[in-house]
């Protein structure tokens, strides 16, 4: 009989600590946890701590939270197993899940070595584990991708032999009891891949209620484009500099770029422009002010791995937002967003979007289509009727 979410406990593995929810992958983790706590579901969460501190907000969404550090040592490159991987083969993570039979959610390949020593438990006959790996990515294109914008040459020579190994990795998910794609693309691969018992559920965002009407006070009360990103990511540095090439110098408005941890280097480039002004590493409400008030966001990328979380945080609580082919591929949100490749064509969009109003009619139509593939209580819903379906199996 299928159970309800307040019959279910259920351990996370999660790659770090999801608290505070401030770059892509944790954002994901931390939502869907508060998601499914919400409807009713018990988690015990395990997260490994790799530069981030313990978290005590995760007891509000947690029945309990355990931390284990990451093994750094770099004798770990020297193996064959991925090192996201073998850096986060634990074996009192293991141990700990022995003391029960509650179904596992291991989040990314990060965790998978767990899923490994799991199923040579069960082939010398100590009983099968019911096992869900969320697939972030598809690892090895994304860190493909990686050592492409990479321009430090240890970083790039790690990437990219790093993307060989999770290549050679990938097949672990074939001993899941199933995968967990964040977008149609991604499922499609997996599936050619193997992988019997593959669905598709939305990256797990925030969905504010109210938004809030002040614009932020270092933006000045004048239209603004924006772009907002992790600057600290190789990819997204290269998006600043394509914009600031292509489209800062030619741009009748004001550009901001909102983000974490930029370099030294990119500030300086920014302070070059008067026209671009830098608002770093903004809260979580500066930054959905900076989104509600902008009347065009504009994201760019040459990455179509994955699923871009600044993309639906953009459509939540933004107004226009002008992408390039690569930030939508894959995704399914092409229709709610206008699309240029060129420099030339997205100026002309930006010009024209700015003299166009968007209402809080506009956001609020919006906001109910997004809801069919993106609310975060019912994919909430659909993992837990994933995790009835494999556990009762």
């Amino acid at each position: 009989m299928e159970q309800t979410g307040s019959q279910i406990t259920l351990h996370v593995v999660a790659f770090n600590v999801p608290w505070p929810a401030d770059y892509g992958g944790v954002i994901d983790i931390y939502h869907r946890l508060s998601a499914l706590h919400s409807a009713g579901v018990n988690i015990i969460l395990h997260c490994f701590t790799y530069g981030r501190p313990e978290a005590p907000a995760l007891q509000d969404c947690c029945e309990r939270v355990y931390y284990y550090r990451r093994n750094m040592s770099p004798l770990l490159h020297l193996r064959t197993v991925p090192f996201i991987a073998a850096s986060r083969d634990c074996e009192s993570l293991f141990r700990r899940l022995q003391q029960d039979g509650y179904p596992i959610l291991i989040e990314g390949l990060h965790g998978c070595e767990l899923l490994r020593r799991l199923r040579r438990q069960e082939r010398a006959g100590q009983g099968r584990r019911c096992v869900v790996v969320r697939a972030h990515n598809v690892e090895q294109q994304y860190y493909r991708s990686l050592a492409h914008s990479e321009r430090r040459l240890l970083r790039k020579i790690y990437l990219t032999v790093e993307s060989y190994k999770l290549r050679r990795y990938e097949p672990v998910l074939l001993h899941a009891d199933a995968v967990l794609a964040v977008t149609a693309e991604d499922a499609l691969w997996f599936r050619r891949m193997g992988c019997s018992n593959v669905q598709t559920v939305a990256p797990f965002h925030p969905q504010p209620v109210t938004l809030p009407d002040t614009v932020h006070p270092d933006t000045g009360g004048d239209p603004y484009v924006l772009y907002h990103a992790d600057l600290s990511v190789p990819d997204n540095e290269w998006a600043v500099q394509w914009l600031l090439h292509h489209i800062a110098p030619k741009l009748s408005f004001r550009l901001v770029i909102a983000g974490r941890y930029p370099r030294s280097s990119l500030r300086r480039q920014i302070a070059r422009h008067a026209n671009v002004m830098l608002v770093e590493s903004p809260s979580e409400s500066a930054m959905t002010a900076l989104l509600r008030q902008a009347r065009c966001t504009v994201l760019v990328t040459r990455q179509r791995t994955g699923f871009k979380l600044k993309l639906i945080n953009t459509l939540y609580c933004g107004q226009h937002c002008l992408v390039n082919s690569d930030m939508v591929y894959g995704t399914g949100l092409a229709s709610f967003c206008h699309v240029a490749d060129s420099p030339v064509q997205m100026l002309r969009l930006i010009q024209r979007l700015m003299q166009t109003p968007f209402s809080d009619a506009d956001r609020h139509l919006r906001r109910q289509r997004l809801a069919q593939h993106h609310d975060n209580a019912e994919n909430a819903r659909q993992v837990i009727n994933l995790i009835n379906r494999v556990y009762c199996q």
